[in-house]
C-alpha cells in the first residue's frame, strides 16, 4: 500500500491487518505535514506485523523491486501531495507527485508483474461540474485544481494501463473524508483547533456544502474495491448527504462544547461550492453502504480530537 502512514491509509492497514490480511506499507514521509503525526498513525499496525518500507513512489526501479519481491495481490495507492488550496501555490509539485508518481507505480506494476490496483482519486476530479448528484459518468474535464487535475490525471493513466496491459483498476473517487486522524490541514480539523482556541473560524464563499464521508465508511469501500475486481472501474465513495459548511461548524462546536464564532470571507480560487456523490454504483459494484450520519461521525472525531489534545484544552 503506498501512502499507508496517511489519514485514511493507516485505518485501512488495520482494517486489513483485523481480517488476517498480510501488509506492506510504502510511504516516504514527505513534509506536507508532520512525519511524527504519520509514523503515530501506523505505530500499531506495525507491531501487529505490517512492514514499511520507506520509499519515494517516483524511484520506480526501487519501486519495481519491492514489488516483484513481496508479489502483493492487488496495490492500493494512496500516496498522493494532497490539499486543493495548497495545489495552487507549487502545481509543479503536485504533478510530479500526483501524476509521475503514478505513472512511476503503474510502471512497477508492470515490470514486477502485479495485476490489480486500486487508486485513491478524489471528488475534486469534478471541479466545477454543476449537475448534482455527482456520477462517475460526468465529464471530468473542468478541475478547479491543479490537484484535481492531477487526480483527474492518474485515472487517465490507469486506463492507460488496464487497456495496454490488462491490469485490473478501481478508481474511487473519495468525497471529504473525516474522522480520527484526519489530516491537521483539513477544514474539520482546522476548524476544531480554532474553536478549542476560541478564534474566529473563516468561512470561504457563502452557500458552500460537502458530501462528508467518515473514514471507516471510505475503509469500507476500499475492502469492497479489493475484494471485487474489475477489468476497469471508477466509483464515488461518499456518504451521498450534503452538508452545508455553515451546519457542519455548528454541529462541531456543539460536539466540542464550544461557542462557535464565524468570519464570513468570499470564496477562494480552486474552492467549489458542492460536492455530492451519487453511489449506486458501488452500491450495487462493491456492496458500499454507508453507515455513519455526519451527525455522529462529527462526535466520534471530537472525542477523538478532545482525548489527543487533552480535554483542559476546550473549557466545557
Amino acid at each position: 500500500m503506498t501512502g499507508g502512514a496517511g489519514f485514511v491509509g493507516s485505518h485501512l492497514c488495520e482494517a486489513l491487518l483485523d481480517r488476517g490480511d498480510k501488509v506492506v506499507i510504502v510511504d516516504s514521509f514527505e513534509d506536507f505535514y508532520a512525519a511524527s503525526i504519520k509514523r503515530a498513525n501506523i505505530a500499531s499496525a506495525l507491531q501487529r506485523g505490517a512492514r514499511l518500507v520507506e520509499l519515494d513512489i517516483r524511484e520506480g526501479r526501487l519501486l519495481a523491486r519491492v514489488l516483484a519481491a513481496e508479489s502483493p495481490d492487488v496495490v492500493v495507492h494512496l500516496a498522493a501531495r494532497a490539499g486543493v488550496r495548497p495545489s495552487l501555490e507549487n502545481p509543479q509539485l503536485y504533478v510530479s507527485i500526483n501524476v509521475e508518481g503514478t505513472l512511476s507505480l503503474l510502471e512497477a506494476c508492470r515490470q514486477a508483474g502485479a495485476g490489480r490496483l486500486v487508486f485513491g482519486s478524489s471528488s475534486s476530479v469534478y471541479g466545477t461540474n454543476s449537475r448534482v448528484p455527482f456520477q462517475e459518468d460526468d465529464p471530468v474535464q473542468t478541475p478547479a485544481s491543479p490537484y484535481g487535475a492531477t487526480k483527474a490525471a492518474g485515472e487517465l493513466l490507469c486506463h492507460t494501463y488496464a487497456h495496454l496491459h490488462g491490469l485490473q483498476v478501481a478508481c474511487l473517487r473519495f468525497f471529504t473524508v473525516y474522522g480520527p486522524r484526519q489530516r491537521p490541514d483539513m477544514a474539520i480539523h482546522k476548524f476544531a483547533r480554532l474553536l478549542a482556541e476560541r478564534r474566529p473560524v473563516p468561512l470561504f464563499g457563502e452557500g458552500t456544502a460537502r458530501d462528508y464521508t467518515y473514514v471507516s465508511d471510505i475503509v469500507q469501500g476500499v475492502l469492497g474495491a479489493i475484494d471485487r475486481p474489475r477489468p476497469f472501474a471508477v466509483y464515488n465513495l461518499g456518504d451521498s448527504k450534503v452538508v452545508e459548511l455553515g451546519r457542519m461548524v455548528a454541529l462541531l462546536a456543539e460536539a466540542l462544547g464550544v461557542e462557535a464564532e464565524v468570519e464570513r470571507l468570499p470564496r477562494q480560487p480552486g474552492d467549489v461550492p458542492t460536492t455530492f456523490a451519487d453511489i449506486s454504483r458501488a452500491r450495487r459494484d462493491l456492496d458500499y453502504s454507508p453507515g455513519v450520519p455526519f451527525e455522529r461521525g462529527i462526535r466520534l472525531f471530537a472525542d477523538w480530537f478532545l482525548s489527543s489534545r487533552g480535554a483542559a484544552h476546550v473549557p466545557g
